[in-house]
Order: structure tokens, then sequence, then C-alpha cells
């Protein structure tokens, strides 16, 4: 027997499972935080009543599904079954709504992240706050349902999120790891907790629409990174594990978000390190040194799985027209007799946008397959204008929609990085933005005039960082830190490749942003009148 079935069978092994928007993945790691086997599930969110949703069978059946196509990887690679844990963790999309009754049955449809339905209470929020409640956060949704009227309010017992929902009926524990649950209330970083003034206001605020519930006594336990968040009971291992070889007793870590996964599994908790997740919506997120000056609309303030501040930026629109595109012009490789592979075809269209002007001429696109909420677009048109006089080039052209994919997100980072004045010593890339070496890393640099590192393991994913935050719970060294952890457990000599930024890109980005931002309205005149 291999070692890391000698590993598994010895029940040593520590397994995190995500649960992302289109599959849920489960990985197992070993000793030195390696990945060792792995198993998914592919599932799409439905649109129900106006309501974004995921059924509550296709919660449990994709959990079990995952779990069960990982513990085959492991038979067929290792010929072992597993029958214990070291210790495991769950993760899933942040924010949402899941309430559930006094018997634990969910009162309605699990409300995703992607459900826009609570405007008028992210705006009251806000402003009540002194604070940006972004219309996803499980609080906007809450407060929207007494807004509403809506009749199960009032016999809410425990609100939560996915992952919440998950370690709740594998556990029994009514918890969260708190970069989650910063994004179901604010929390104040310096008690580790939600922040107590605004859990006051809303009690207020929901008192006077006849809401008379504490709202602390319907939310998670807040919980840090490293904390201990209960064990598999009995009745979580039946439910996970249908064959009924998983025993019990397994520890879990607090159930994290996305968000905190993703800074885990790129070495980005640290202050004045962030990342970026750029595929077909790309989102940033910097760890602060210190707080912000002023509220901004454009950034989400969240914090990382050991409570740290974080500034995030998250954006709708990325990839989609860039890889719109470059079918197109697969399209014509292939009529005119030439076969590409859909990596070389990326290789040479990113390659060739690097000899484009650095401002990219007189070239203007907007890649909103989507809304946009950091420019004021409720939908999108993807666009590519020109002046006459440009020169219509290949580089300039794909220079252009390279600078596109990631000019919203621009829009955010530069109130955060000039405005703000926040420090990023060192931002670490992932996404499929990335797969086609230097050009996205180049670009990025240039937006971010910041060095930007891309990991060899930065497509593992979020079930991979779950199950390092569960390896951190039980083998970190006494009082160690997660930065530290990470840095001597995991990353500590892992390859990667390290840009810094050009002076010269600074400034051409810098220039296409400013035709950028005056170009909107054009972009507003596609969206009122092509239909």
């Amino acid at each position: 027997m291999s070692a890391a079935g000698e590993f598994i069978r010895d029940g040593k092994a520590v397994l995190g499972i995500e649960f992302g928007s289109t599959r849920i993945k489960a990985v197992l790691i070993d000793g030195s935080n390696n990945p060792i086997a792995s198993g998914s599930h592919e599932w799409e969110n439905r649109l129900e009543n106006g309501i974004w949703t995921y059924g509550e069978e296709d919660i449990i059946t994709g959990l079990r599904s995952a779990y069960a196509s990982m513990a085959y990887d492991v038979r067929s690679r290792y010929g072992v079954e597993i029958t214990s844990l070291a210790a495991m963790g769950v993760s899933g999309m942040m924010h949402g709504y899941i309430a559930l009754d006094e018997n634990d049955r969910l009162l309605v449809p699990f409300r995703t992240w992607r459900n826009t339905v609570t405007k008028e209470a992210s705006e009251i929020l806000t402003g009540e706050f002194g604070f940006n409640i972004p219309q996803r956060w499980s609080i906007a949704h809450l407060y929207q349902a007494i807004l509403n009227g809506e009749e199960h309010v009032g016999r809410i017992k425990y609100l939560t999120t996915l992952a919440g929902y998950i370690h709740y009926r594998l556990t029994g524990m009514k918890v969260m790891g708190v970069g989650e649950a910063s994004g179901m209330f604010p929390i104040d970083s310096a008690a580790l907790d939600y922040n107590a003034a605004m859990l006051a206001k809303f009690n207020v605020l929901a008192a006077s629409k006849g809401f008379k519930i504490d709202i602390r006594d319907i939310l998670p336990k807040v919980l840090t990174a490293g904390d201990d968040a209960g064990a598999l009971t009995n009745e979580g291992a039946a439910l996970l594990d249908i064959s009924g070889k998983l025993e019990s007793g397994v520890r879990l870590c607090p159930p994290e978000g996305d968000a905190g996964t993703g800074m885990t599994a790129t070495d980005s908790v640290e202050r004045g390190t962030g990342n970026v997740s750029a595929g077909t919506s790309v989102f940033a997120m910097v760890v602060l040194e210190k707080e912000l000056e002023k509220v901004h609309g454009e950034l989400d303030l969240v914090t990382t799985p050991d409570g740290s501040g974080v500034a995030m930026v998250h954006c709708n629109n990325c990839t989609s027209d860039l890889n719109a595109w470059a079918g197109l012009f697969g399209e014509f490789a292939k009529a005119a007799g030439i076969e590409l592979s859909a990596d070389r075809l990326f290789e040479i269209l990113y390659n060739k946008a690097l000899e484009g002007e650095k401002d990219c001429g007189k070239m203007m696109a907007f890649n909103y397959f989507s809304g946009e909420h950091i420019t004021g677009f409720e939908e999108g048109r993807p666009l590519f204008v020109r002046t006459p006089d440009s020169r219509l080039s290949l580089a300039d052209f794909m220079r252009t929609h390279l600078y596109a994919s990631l000019g919203a997100l621009k829009v955010g980072l530069d109130i955060l990085l000039k405005e703000e004045k926040v420090c990023v010593r060192r931002i670490t890339g992932h996404g499929g933005l990335f797969k086609t070496p230097v050009a996205g890393q180049k670009i990025l640099a240039a937006a971010m005039n910041a060095p930007v590192t891309v990991l060899e393991t930065a497509g593992e994913g979020g079930a991979w960082g779950i199950a390092l935050l569960a390896s951190y719970m039980v083998s970190r060294k006494e009082n160690e830190p997660l930065g530290a952890f990470l840095e001597r457990a995991v990353f500590a000599g892992m390859k990667g490749t390290s840009l810094e930024p050009d002076a010269k890109d600074v400034a051409g980005f810098d220039s296409f942003m400013e035709r950028y931002r005056a170009a909107l309205p054009v972009e507003r005149a596609a969206v009122d009148s092509v239909h």
C-alpha cells in the first residue's frame, strides 16, 4: 500500500468540501497539505418565482454525491475505504439567506447571493449603519423580508448561509467562521464578533416594522480560524456518507465562505496582501492595514478567516466577452483549415495583445454581458467601438479587450488604491484569465500598480482552502497565526511566477480608463436602445 493509502486508512487525512455556483468539490489532503484525492458534483441554480435558488434536496444530494465521488477516487487510487478523518471543513458561496424555524425546517427556499431584490433594504441599512451593506448580504435579505411584510420572519429561529446550514446539519452547531459571518452582518475586527452598535440599530429599525426578535439570537456564533467548531454527529455522518463507512466524531473547523477559502488557497491573509479571482466574474480582495476613511458603495468590507479587515471589489463581468472573441477567431482559423487547441488559441491572442499600444490606441470596449453595479448598470451590452482614424490591429484589439475585462474592477481598485491610498505589497492572481502565462498577469499588475504572483496551486480552489483551514485547526503550532502556518506548512518553497508592474503599462491603463469612464454613456445608450 502506498504511503497516501496508509495515511487515509489510518484516519489521518483532512477533508474540505466547497459548494460553488456550478460545482460542489471535495478535496482530501495529506500531512503535507497536498491534495491526494478529489471528487465533485455538478449543479445549477434555478429561478423560481423570481428568486435564484438551489433546492434543499439538491443541496443534500450534491453533498453526498461530491463525497461519494471523492471516496471512489480514494478506492480507485489506493484501494482503501475512508472510515475516519483527522478533520474536515465546509465552505460555500458567501451571503444569501437560509431561514429555519424551530423544527429546523426551511421557511422559504434558499435565496442565493445572485438575487438583486433587496435594493431598498440595502440602501436603508447602508445609511443607518454608515457602512456599505450590499444587496447580497444576509442582513439585507432579512430586512427586505421585514419591509415586504413576509409572514415567515416572525418564525425565524436561525438565520444562516449555505456553508453554515451544511455545517449545522453535520454537527448540530450554530456557528460561523468570521469571514463568512462578515458577509451576513458587519464585523468588529477588534472584538472578532458582530458590530454591537449596528446590532442595536438593526433591532430598533426592525422593531419599528413589527419584528420583535433580537437579531443576535438568530445569528450564528462567530468563530475564527483555528477554533474547534464541533464534531460530526451520527446523523451528520449518515447524511454525508450514505455507504455508512465514515464514523462520527470527526472534528470540524468553522464553516467559511468562498472569499475566505480563496484567500487561504492563495496565501493572501496577511495585511498588505490580496488576491484577484478572474474568470466569468472577477473580484479583488485586499487585507487592510487600517480602516478606510469613507463609505464606498463600490467596496465591500469583509474579513479574513482570522478576522483581519478586507476590502473587496466584486464585478459581475470579466472573461465572457474575451472568450467570445477568441471563439470567433478560432472559428475563422478552423474555416481556414487550421486546427488550434483552446490553449494555443488564447496563447496566440493574449501574446499578441502585449504588442499593442499601451493605451490601446483609440479603441474602447465594454464586456458587460450582465449589469455592473460599480458603474451603475442594471443590464449590459457587450460593446466595441473605435474612432474612424484608429488603426484596427489585432494587437490593439486584443489589448483593448484584456483591459476591458478588468475595467469595472479598476474603477473600484482606483478608489481603494488611489483615493483611500491602501498599500498592496503582493497580489496573487487565480482563475481563467491567468491560465495563459504572462499576459493576464502583466495586465493586472498594470491595473493595480503592484506585483502579481500566480502560484501553481491556485487552480486547486476553495475546497483545498477549507481543507487547509481544517488542517490549521488540528496541526498548527501553539498560538501560531494563520498566515505563519500557511507560510510554514503550505506555501514554503512552492513554485510560482511573479511580475512587477511596468511603468509604461501602468500609465497606459490609466489613460485607457480616462476614456473608459468618458465612454460609459455609450454603454448606457446601448442598454437603452439595443434590445
